[in-house]
């Protein structure tokens, strides 16, 4: 049967249809009819989902129809190829059988009929004179298992066996000369015909049952026995369990058990953990003297039932020696108390946890722009504010700026770093030529549509002129009716109902007011000539050609409600009413306008992209060199684990033969050099212990070998441990020739170098391969971890991209791509149902901790914290890095993943925060030599032009990017028109050149999707330069 999410796909039931004429829909596969073409359609749909799995193969994100095919195939596999005879005594060995688990119920059947056999079956002989003949079992004689006084025979089975090749004779051989063929039976097929055949309860402990159309066709019965019952099992279960308790009770241990209980008080400092055997002697005698007094006394109830009637005296320990007393009177056992819980030791809720009152808090953040209700943080404005930048806006620019370059293979754009991209989007209207800005919107445009004009994104659909009209016609007509009021919820109160009044009044008014029908842009205007899905396939971006491509885009945009009034902002601006609607009014004003809106626009059209399918196939691509690199890894790790074992054993045979081999001299080296390859080894061993465990974690690499300045630390420290080490080598090669070590000692020296070298290659190939796992993991950005406050914590650097961005980019010298560990602030439904709490629920969390939560919040997150989703914050400082994660508390269940996941990522963290600091100090340094030259006026000798060129590179780093992957790939940039002939319009080139350029490049413009999908993870692999 096929499975969805672990559980068998049921059918729905016949519908009652009264009418005999009336159409139904029938799915031809599962014979479900349906009274209407729309619960047809669902039902298909969700059939073609990729979420089914095959119950008899295990392959799964298959849709229902390939799962029953795989299904139906691989049952008429076993069918054909299973012997007839076999599966009578299988199947009624299996039947109630209570192996739970399957793999353990195919292992016990095969080896339960590997050596028998039955009438009929086809095996394979093999006779005394050592030929193999193939025949068919006759007849079959068991013999049980015998004991004659000493001597054991074993139960066997004899048979007749009729040959083929030769049809007037039959051998008589036991079952230790008879085989079957591996393709009639195998665990696999076992395991098939099991899977095909068997059923059972969800009950724990449940037996499994035949299927009724199986057993009846071998006439197997399948009632159930009594004793498999589920009341039976459970009423057995009871009853085991208290024969246990009665067992445990009436015992010497009982009486302590009755005793007063303690609180468990934790061992002083310096106090053992463990008691000395002298210690424990005495505890010992004083706890034998507590249980004879108590028995002297009449205080012991342990017994359940009165004393044993051949017991009369007990012996009692008096004055250090063994005296038999009186069996004391038993009294009525008393009733116990019930010992209290155990304390939880796994995590627990964070907030839950008593605050610690330790007057630590966790470090401040820094913010680009200071959040509403932080005016108690003392800093200066920042240059983002000054240029205003809105709080509202970094979670959009985040967003796009990691999109960008995260999927920079498929939009063909060379990775930047997060300040350049902030730069070029606060850029001042008189500064002009700046490719990022230019290169990012016309790369995310020609994704959008193809050289073919082919939408690829999913848009709203344009209305016909004549709806709009006839919708106008519409909208005055029902002007002039009343509008009707909502219905009153279930639940409604007079003030509930008046706010409804007062709305539907309010929203009356403002839909006849007459400035609610007055346009607010021109951009149906401005594309009447030529529509923005043309001018994109032509690739139309120069002279404010991108800009009225991207109006095109909004208008279309804001037909979807969610959207329309941002669109509606950003289009009021670049097709203002009060200016013409042309191609030079957009230019200009998307120039000036302001830079909330700039982000806005370009992160409305980003995330369109990932449903191109050009993301898709990418995408696609990505999974399955993902899952090669795992297979990859596993078996980099399975030739690891032999190396290993030969290593430990290597080792032991060079002590062995150590001390033979020892010159005189040496004899004080010699001492702590055993050590020293024990430790090898064991780090080793250790090594490939991780490795195996995290065998399907591609997320958490060892190491970067990535080209930025974490890979370049990594290598020298390397370098320097491979020139000691070969130095090392080096002298003991040369005291080894004076010394008297043999010939097979020195062998193994070498020996055991070489599997050190080989263990070492494949731990960098483990640690090559989890590093592109990382960076080809780009189907979603996963937050850090949540605080107990449920600030999330973003390093995004952590998957889908290298370190420092790619290696090749222009500017790829900065040596970090964000830098940053950004804080969010909770979302709405977090705060409103954690943090913001009822006033009875905050009243007995203020009586369970005495502080409430938000006093808390105050205190534990001090002047900085975040108020909603809405607000970020973030750290660029190791020294920070370190304060934050000692002040998570690893006993709540958040925050100890996120102290486990920072505390693994650390290290590359600091690398990346180091390297931040030093470029924008760099960056700072030309800024103020720019503004002073700028004061001084100096001209040299090429002229004011370029001076102000220069001055202005040096003001903002961003205008220094080129997108040289699109010049490597497709030979020009984005913003660049092509000709016919699919070549490129060059500048200052010879006539040969160009024309050698473009006879290389024949393909029409066409095919740059193409393009893209064929170059395949040149990428992922590539980008180290590496591969």
């Amino acid at each position: 049967m096929v499975l969805f999410k672990r559980k068998p796909v049921k059918f729905l039931p016949t519908p009652n249809i009264s009418d005999q004429n009336a159409e139904i829909w029938v799915m031809q596969m599962t014979d479900e009819a349906f009274p209407d073409y729309e619960s047809y359609i669902r039902r298909l749909d969700f059939y073609r989902q990729h979420d089914f799995t095959c119950s008899i193969t295990g392959q799964s994100g298959l849709t229902f129809f390939e799962a029953m095919r795989s299904e139906s195939n691989e049952s008429r596999t076993v069918d054909d190829r299973f012997p007839d005879p076999l599966k009578d005594p299988v199947l009624r060995k299996i039947q109630f059988s209570t192996i739970s688990r399957m793999e353990d119920l195919v292992n016990f059947i095969f080896e339960e009929f590997k050596q028998d056999f039955f009438p009929g079956e086809q095996v394979l002989v093999v006779l005394e004179d050592g030929r193999q003949y193939e025949g068919i079992i006759r007849e079959k004689a068991s013999y049980p298992e015998r004991m004659d006084g000493e001597i054991r025979r074993k139960a066997f089975s004899r048979y007749f066996v009729k040959l083929h090749d030769r049809p007037m004779e039959e051998a008589l051989v036991n079952n230790d000369q008879v085989f079957r063929s591996r393709k009639v039976f195998s665990k696999h097929m076992l395991r098939i015909l099991l899977k095909n055949s068997l059923t059972r309860e969800t009950w724990a402990g449940a037996p499994w049952v035949l299927k009724e159309e199986i057993a009846k066709e071998y006439k197997i019965p399948t009632e159930i026995p009594p004793r498999l019952r589920q009341g039976q099992i459970k009423a057995d279960r009871s009853a085991q369990l208290a024969m246990r308790k009665d067992e445990r009770e009436g015992t010497f241990f009982q009486f302590y058990a009755n005793q007063q209980r303690l609180p468990e008080l934790k061992p002083a400092r310096g106090h053992r953990g463990k008691l000395s055997q002298q210690e424990m002697q005495q505890q010992k005698q004083i706890q034998l003297q507590q249980f004879q007094e108590a028995m002297l006394t009449g205080q012991f109830h342990g017994f359940a039932g009165p004393p044993p009637a051949n017991v009369d005296y007990i012996p009692l320990l008096r004055d250090g020696n063994f005296q038999y007393g009186a069996y004391p009177q038993i009294g009525s056992r008393q009733p116990q108390m019930p010992p209290p819980p155990p304390p939880n030791r796994g995590p627990l809720e964070d907030l839950d946890i008593q605050p610690k009152h330790n007057g630590v808090i966790r470090p401040q953040l820094k913010f680009w722009i200071r959040p509403k209700d932080a005016e108690s943080i003392s800093e200066p404005k920042t240059h983002y504010e000054d240029n205003g930048l809105a709080m509202h806006s970094i979670g959009p620019l985040l967003e796009t700026w990691n999109t960008l370059n995260v999927l920079c293979q498929p939009f063909v754009l060379d990775s930047f770093n997060l300040d350049d991209f902030v730069d070029a989007m606060l850029l001042r209207p008189d500064v002009s030529d700046c490719e990022l800005l230019l290169e990012v919107h016309c790369a995310v445009l020609s994704l959008l549509v193809d050289s073919n004009g082919d939408v690829k994104a999913s848009m709203p659909e344009m209305p016909e002129e004549d709806e709009d009209e006839e919708d106008e016609e519409s909208e005055i007509e029902d002007s002039t009716l009343s509008t009707p009021l909502p219905d009153a919820p279930a639940r409604s109160t007079r003030s509930s109902l008046a706010k409804q009044e007062a709305a539907a009044l309010a929203e009356e008014k403002s839909r006849t007011s007459p400035s609610s029908k007055l346009p607010k842009h021109r951009a149906a205007e401005m594309l009447a000539g030529r529509g923005w899905i043309e001018r994109t396939a032509a690739r139309e971006f120069e002279d404010g050609g991108w800009q009225l491509i991207l109006i095109g885009i909004l208008y279309q945009l804001s037909l979807q409600p969610s959207l329309k009034e941002d669109c509606d902002a950003v289009l009021a601006h670049l097709a203002p009413i009060d200016q013409e609607p042309t191609a030079t009014t957009a230019q200009q004003q998307y120039a000036s306008m302001d830079v909330n809106l700039r982000i806005s626009a370009l992160q409305m059209i980003t995330i369109l992209t990932p449903s191109t399918q050009t993301v898709r196939d990418y995408l696609e691509e990505c999974g399955e060199a993902m899952t090669s690199m795992r297979k990859e890894k596993i078996e980099q790790q399975r030739k690891k684990k032999p190396l290993i074992e030969e290593l430990t054993s290597l080792d032991q045979q060079r002590k062995m033969l150590l001390p033979e081999n020892l010159p005189d001299s040496d004899t004080e080296e010699a001492k702590v050099e055993p050590a020293e390859a024990d430790v090898d080894v064991s780090e080793t061993m250790k090594s490939e212990e991780n490795g195996v465990e995290d065998s399907d974690d591609e997320e958490l690499p060892t190491r970067s070998l990535r080209r930025n300045s974490g890979r370049a630390l990594d290598r020298k420290r390397k370098r320097e441990e491979e020139a000691a080490r070969k130095e090392k080598e080096k002298k003991d090669r040369e005291a080894a020739k004076n010394s008297k070590q043999s010939a097979q000692f020195k062998k193994l020296l070498r020996d055991i170098d070489k599997k050190k070298t080989e263990i070492k290659e494949c731990e960098d190939a483990i640690a090559d391969l989890d590093n592109d796992l990382r960076e080809a993991n780009c189907q979603r950005t996963r937050p850090l971890g949540r605080d107990r406050f449920w600030n999330r914590y973003w390093w995004f650097e952590r998957n889908g991209m290298p370190y420092a961005g790619m290696p090749n980019a222009s500017t790829a010298h900065c040596g970090y791509a964000n830098g940053r560990v950004w804080v969010q602030g909770p979302s709405a439904d977090e705060r409103a149902g954690f943090l913001d709490l009822p006033r009875d629920e905050a009243a007995a969390y203020h009586a369970r901790h005495g502080v409430s939560l938000s006093e808390r919040e105050a205190h534990e997150l001090g002047p900085s914290h975040l108020r909603d989703a809405n607000d970020w914050g973030y750290y660029d400082d190791p020294a920070d890095l370190d304060a934050l994660i000692g002040w998570l508390d690893e006993r709540g269940k958040r925050e100890k993943e996120l102290r486990k996941e920072l505390q693994h990522w650390r290290d590359q963290i600091a690398v990346q925060m180091d390297a931040l600091r030093e470029h924008l100090t760099e960056r700072e340094r030309r800024r103020w030599e720019a503004e002073e030259e700028a004061e001084t006026g100096v001209v040299t000798r090429h002229g004011r032009r370029d001076v102000e060129k220069d001055l202005d590179l040096k003001r903002h780093p961003c205008l220094e990017w080129r997108n040289g992957m699109a010049r490597r790939e497709m030979g020009r940039r984005h913003a660049e028109p092509s000709d016919n002939s699919g070549g490129t319009r060059k500048k200052g080139k010879k006539k040969g050149v160009a024309e050698v350029v473009a006879k290389k490049k024949k393909a029409p413009v066409e095919q740059e999707p193409e393009l893209v999908k064929a170059r395949k993870m040149e990428t992922r692999s590539t980008r180290s330069g590496r591969r």
